[in-house]
């Protein structure tokens, strides 16, 4: 790899404590420095390249074949332990959708596109509705809870869970491995073998008895694909589906009960609702990094010298907030959707699934506001701690208060 020490500034570590503090204004010094791309490096010294202009990220987005998805390009594989913890997020040889390239991968895509088509958007509404009165029912005798960890971390999942075809009782397994996964740290690679095997044992009961799920479509499809490359795929969508909406509904959460712009949706009005799920979408989006393409060629990008086979690490955060594209940074987004929130070109959210997440947080959001239509912050904003992860953006805990009320019930 082109050596980013060589440069005037040294490369920024990936994972420090400014990711959690104030990124946007680590960006705007990595911008500084180093222009649309900057130098970073991971976990063991390991550099990379952060893309953090709009433009070149739309450039990188854009060109499957010099910025590719096929990590066995990676010029660094010769000093990657095999305990790395990063692993799990930066894989070789992984059957899944997301180092697939080509036709193969287009295929794929189609496979979990029908997939996700399928879900009848009435009963996805449904479950989420259902879900959330029943996790509601669990916090609104108590006047307090923590929104992130007792709410907003269990419905994607369980929703998510019902449409793909697991047990409710799984959940809380699925849950803790997959944070353990994302966050890349200690359980990492454990959390990546629990859901591996999940996956795998529930292809085995879709595929002696199928049902009206997703899984089940999955494996039904005739498309040529193993039951690994499903499992693969379904680990992928669970992971991608279940993480960031809990995020999602968390940081909107808190920009509600934080930013006098939106008290007039605590009070009853809902159209605020939707302005604050776009709004965090560009300002702070649940997914910050994405690692990642490799580069097929030598070439140039933002101004800097990117060698063959360097690893190039998706800043979406840093594109959204790029002054060239931002001129007024104070401005309401409104309904303008150009954020990269949800990744671009062929490897970006398939859209059905971007579909399923609205939903489920949209959802979420407004049966808690109107079953607690008085919660409030119960601590000073300045007191929110974001996880320690510099790939997803969420809080370690949203605690509130609002006036106990009694539990509706089961609702069948």
């Amino acid at each position: 790899m082109t050596c980013p020490a060589a440069s005037e500034h040294q490369p920024v570590y990936l994972g420090g404590p400014r990711f959690q503090t104030d990124p946007a204004e680590l960006y705007r010094e990595m911008r500084r420095d180093h222009g649309a791309v900057a130098p970073v490096v991971l976990d063991g010294d390991v550099p990379a390249w952060l893309v953090l202009g709009y433009r070149e990220l739309h450039q990188v987005t854009s060109d499957p074949v010099l910025f590719s998805r096929d990590s066995d390009l990676w010029n660094q594989w010769d000093r990657i332990p095999a305990d790395w913890p990063l692993l799990p997020m930066i894989g070789r040889k992984q059957p899944s959708i997301l180092y697939t390239v080509g036709e193969r991968h287009r295929e794929r895509a189609a496979v979990i596109g029908d997939a996700l088509e399928s879900v009848d958007p009435f009963e996805l509404k449904g479950h989420a509705e259902r879900f959330a009165d029943e996790l509601i029912d669990e916090l609104c005798g108590k006047g307090a809870c923590d929104i992130v960890g007792e709410y907003a971390m269990l419905l994607p999942l369980r929703v998510l869970a019902r449409i793909y075809g697991f047990s409710d009782a799984q959940g809380p397994g699925l849950v803790t491995a997959m944070n353990d996964m994302i966050n890349g740290r200690e359980g990492a690679l454990d959390g990546q073998r629990h859901l591996a095997e999940s996956m795998f044992a529930l292809l085995a009961a879709k595929l002696a008895e199928p049902g009206p799920d997703v899984a089940s479509r999955m494996v039904a499809n005739q498309a040529g694909f193993s039951v690994e490359e499903v499992a693969q795929d379904l680990m992928v969508m669970m992971a991608a589906g279940h993480q960031p909406t809990a995020d999602w509904i968390g940081n909107s959460l808190r920009l509600m009960l934080t930013d006098d712009r939106f008290a007039a949706s605590l009070a009853g009005g809902r159209h605020s609702v939707g302005e604050a799920m776009n709004e965090v979408l560009w300002e702070d989006t649940p997914t910050q990094n994405v690692a990642g393409r490799w580069t097929s060629r030598d070439t140039n990008l933002g101004g800097q010298r990117i060698g063959r086979g360097d690893l190039v690490l998706l800043g979406l955060a840093a594109a959204n907030g790029d002054p060239h594209v931002r001129t007024d940074a104070g401005a309401l987004t409104g309904g303008n959707n150009a954020f990269f929130s949800f990744g671009h070109g062929e490897h970006r959210c398939p859209f059905p699934a971007q579909e399923v997440a609205e939903v489920i947080a949209r959802t979420g959001i407004e049966v808690l506001l109107d079953r607690l239509p008085d919660v409030d912050l119960a601590v000073p904003a300045s007191d929110l701690a974001r996880r320690p992860s510099p790939w997803l953006r969420g809080l370690t805990e949203l605690p509130v208060t609002y006036t106990p009320t009694p539990a509706l019930g089961a609702i069948r």
